[in-house]
């Protein structure tokens, strides 16, 4: 595996410490690396696969399986065509082929597969799910974070090829389901730090890309 530097031999690291450190195992972890640096990303790229296993690293005592949770944040992204709902089931699926190489126990496989679908729509999320809620609580911590509006302008060079007003309009409902729910956050930890500004920072953009719109309805 090719190390070219500090931030992704951590990565590295951090990907032989859930799967151990055998041929297949090195193998999967240059291939999601490889995947995660895939030059069409903008913002689902290495970057955003670190934070959301740093924030993993902060609610993980939330969690009732870690290592689930973590290898579930590796494969989450790992196949991105900016085709929602599709990219998490492959996603899913590539997991489901990999990690059995590595020696993960079918179980584990199972709790990682379910989990990365989980991502495919964070409000689907049931009450009850603790791996769940800090897998999707981590995902969605950029909301909360100082820097939102780079991840906003990350999300639309991602869809470049989407025109300018199929893309408000898609982006604005997506904005509008997020704020609908009773709540972002699932884990008290999340909630109490990134609800209140994120928010903030959902309703602000929603009203940007509104207010372009003669008419828009933004309580629709």
């Amino acid at each position: 595996m090719i190390d070219p530097g500090p931030a992704r031999r951590s990565l590295v690291n951090g990907w032989i410490a859930l799967v151990g450190d055998s041929p297949a195992a090195r193998a999967t972890g240059a291939e999601l690396i490889a995947r995660w640096s895939e030059p069409h990303r903008r913002y689902h790229t290495l970057d955003h696969l670190a934070a959301v296993l740093g924030a993993v690293a902060e609610l993980a005592g939330e969690a009732e399986d870690t290592v689930a949770v973590g290898l579930a944040a590796w494969f989450h992204d790992a196949v991105y065509d900016g085709r929602p709902g599709w990219d998490e089931e492959r996603s899913a699926q590539l997991a489901q082929s990999r990690l059995p190489g590595c020696g993960v126990p079918a179980g584990r496989i199972a709790e990682v597969a379910r989990l990365v679908r989980l991502t495919a729509a964070h409000d689907t999320l049931a009450e009850g799910d603790p791996n769940g809620a800090v897998l999707c609580d981590a995902d969605l911590a950029v909301l909360g974070r100082p820097g939102y509006d780079a991840y906003a302008a990350a999300i639309r060079q991602e869809y470049a090829h989407v025109q300018e007003e199929p893309f408000k309009k898609g982006r604005a409902e997506v904005l509008r389901r997020l704020l609908a729910a009773p709540r972002l956050y699932r884990t008290a930890r999340a909630r109490a730090s990134w609800e209140e500004r994120a928010r903030a920072n959902l309703a602000a953009e929603l009203a940007a890309l509104t207010a372009a719109q003669p008419g828009a309805d933004e309580t629709q």
